[in-house]
């Protein structure tokens, strides 16, 4: 299975949606919690290419995008071949 990685912040509807839509996958997910870390936000906008909204989700090392970019990929049904191992 492909590495998934998501920095999230607490109370955030569209960390959640995106975290639900990977889980119902069957997706392990390395969950990085950035809200009120700093050191991991600065980590999650480096990674993100300057992206400082919440979530920031990673396909192995490829950055997605957000919970939008997640859902436009399971719509156009192009999801599972970047969740393929």
């Amino acid at each position: 299975m492909t590495n998934v990685t998501i920095y999230t912040r607490m109370f955030c509807p569209f960390c959640t949606r995106a975290m639900k839509l990977l889980k119902s996958k069957g997706i392990v997910i390395s969950h990085i919690d950035a809200g009120m870390n700093a050191a991991k936000k600065q980590e999650m906008i480096q990674r993100a290419n300057g992206a400082r909204t919440f979530p920031q989700i990673f396909i192995g090392d490829q950055h997605i995008g957000g919970c939008d970019e997640l859902m436009g990929l399971e719509r156009s049904g192009k999801l599972d071949a970047l969740l393929a191992p």
